[in-house]
């Protein structure tokens, strides 16, 4: 395994450089050095999701690179925009780029990132990809409308708290996973309905640590969900589970079984899970009582 993670370690800092490389003609390149909360100074599990997946599968390493640097693009564009939305002051330990340049400084910003980032999958040609990346961002802005003009000021139903996180935050992961795919429509299927689950898991933790986490532990501003009543994992309790921590790791385990008839991807993902996503959940539900 630690092969394996310094392998995604070394390959994580050219995503890093092909995403500012991708900026290197944009007017906005000058701002990265002051900004580096921006673009890959967070998890990067997406990106760390494709390259884990891609070496399983023998991807072109290239045509992995530009994936992860493109999916974390887009990840970081919605943060710029959900930083705005949501009055947030901090990120990643720094001041948020809404504070430093204003609302239209944010906004502009995470357009060009949006955008420059289907420009790294049609380098690579893959236009296959560039289809999945479109789709799945269409869901994220799509739940995005959901939660904010349909669902806010209401509690919510489990159900509808879950539709959220899938599309939400399990799109990009959706795509993600997608990306280290053999490109086999079987495979294909199985990997998009996994990371959909795995990145609901994850928006049901982030919905914990918003609640009742560390701001100086998370590195972001915290208690927005509550302030602008948004539906969450802690506000849906109509039809919740016995025991909502028990079920996000069940939602991980059901990911994992999707993937068996591939032994080989099937292994990468339960090292993904284990090295990566699990410490990670589990620092969040666990955050109260940091």
């Amino acid at each position: 395994m630690s092969t394996e993670k310094n392998q995604i370690e070394l390959q994580l800092k050219q995503v890093q450089a092909a995403m500012l490389h991708c900026l290197k003609d944009t007017n906005l390149n000058r701002l990265i050095p002051d900004n580096k909360n921006i673009l890959g100074s967070g998890k990067m599990l997406r990106s760390q999701l494709v390259l884990a997946l891609g070496a399983a599968n023998g991807i072109p390493e290239k045509e992995l690179i530009n994936a992860a640097a493109a999916v974390d693009m887009i990840h970081g564009a919605s943060l710029l925009h959900d930083d705005v939305i949501d009055g947030g002051i901090i990120r990643r330990g720094a001041p948020t780029f809404w504070k430093k340049y204003g609302v239209n400084g944010a906004i502009l910003f995470g357009d060009v990132l949006m955008f420059k980032a289907l420009s790294l999958l049609v380098a690579v040609n893959r236009v296959d990809l560039l289809s999945e990346l479109i789709d799945r961002t269409g869901e994220v802005c799509r739940s995005e409308v959901e939660q904010e003009l349909i669902l806010r000021g209401s509690p919510g139903t489990w159900e509808e708290c879950e539709l959220v996180g899938r599309y939400k935050t399990g799109s990009l992961f959706a795509f993600a996973a997608v990306a280290g795919g053999n490109r086999e429509k079987e495979q294909t299927d199985a990997l998009r309905e996994a990371g959909y689950i795995l990145g609901t898991a994850y928006q049901l933790a982030d919905d914990v640590l918003d609640a009742s986490g560390n701001e100086e532990i998370s590195g972001k501003t915290l208690g927005t969900d509550d302030k602008r009543g948004k539906t969450t994992a802690i506000t849906a309790t109509k039809n919740a589970p016995e025991d909502p921590v028990a079920y996000l790791f069940q939602l991980l385990e059901n990911a994992l079984n999707l993937l068996k008839k591939w032994p080989e991807i099937h292994g990468a993902w339960d090292r993904f899970l284990k090295m990566t996503m699990v410490p990670v959940l589990e620092k969040h539900v666990n955050a109260s009582v940091d």
